[in-house]
């Protein structure tokens, strides 16, 4: 974990409350896919952990973009927020996917707000000649975003809205294809919950939680697994689909 000041590039809306922040500044931090960090903003106590969408420049000069969606007071104020301001954030936060358990064919399979961090993933796995399809789900036609940045990665891409406004009308479950070596996913819990049961495979799922500090000390995001409870900030916010306890 590293605190950093960092510089708003751009700050944009791309999607129906869905905006697309570039933050400069990072220097040669290294991010991971999967990923996130922690926005400090003036007037909240609590600070906004974001997830990384990607990472731009190279070397000492690296910077960062973050996808956001507006849900409250706090990401309202961060949509009007211009370039040239200054941000205090937190970064490298979490344990991030594994690039090495994913087979030929990976899968990401990614649920409104959790289908940001699933593209610096297909980024690497392009990078390692992977054949990856992807999977995004959204509620209507007007909230998809970027089902042509990952295309353009050399991706296969399928796109659900459950109003049938788009795509394939449905949930994410609806588009599976049979010939995935190994999962990853992020979005709310029930979408995962449900990706959990439908898919036999092997696979990792990114927990969406409220946290409190970020990095482990509060144990207000802790999650069920076999090994006793984990924190989804510090021991997450990816988990391993064999770890995973459900309840009823």
């Amino acid at each position: 974990m590293k605190e950093k000041i960092l510089t708003v590039s751009e700050n944009r809306l791309i999607a129906k409350n869905t905006w697309r922040m570039e933050l400069s500044g990072l220097g040669d931090a290294a991010v991971f896919p999967g990923q996130f960090v922690n926005l400090a903003l003036d007037g909240f106590y609590l600070r906004r952990p974001i997830s990384v969408c990607d990472m731009t420049g190279s070397g000492d000069d690296h910077g960062l973009v973050l996808i956001y969606k507006v849900v409250g007071s706090g990401t309202e104020k961060m949509s009007r927020f211009k370039g040239g301001e200054r941000l205090n954030v937190l970064t490298g936060l979490g344990n991030g996917y594994s690039l090495t358990a994913s087979g030929e064919h990976p899968l990401l399979i990614g649920g409104g707000a959790g289908v940001p961090p699933l593209y610096y993933l297909a980024r690497k796995l392009r990078a390692l000649e992977k054949e990856v399809t992807v999977v995004l789900g959204f509620n209507t036609r007007e909230e998809v975003f970027y089902e042509e940045a990952f295309p353009a990665l050399g991706c296969r891409v399928l796109v659900t809205t459950a109003d049938g406004s788009y795509g394939i009308k449905g949930f994410v479950t609806d588009a599976l294809p049979d010939d995935a070596t190994y999962y990853y996913a992020c979005g709310p819990e029930p979408m995962l919950k449900a990706v959990y049961k439908a898919l036999p495979i092997s696979g990792e799922l990114s927990f969406e939680e409220r946290m409190g500090c970020g990095f482990g000390a509060c144990m207000g995001c802790s999650c069920k697994t076999i090994t006793g409870y984990k924190r989804i900030c510090k021991d997450g916010p990816v988990l391993r689909k064999e770890e995973i306890l459900w309840d009823a």
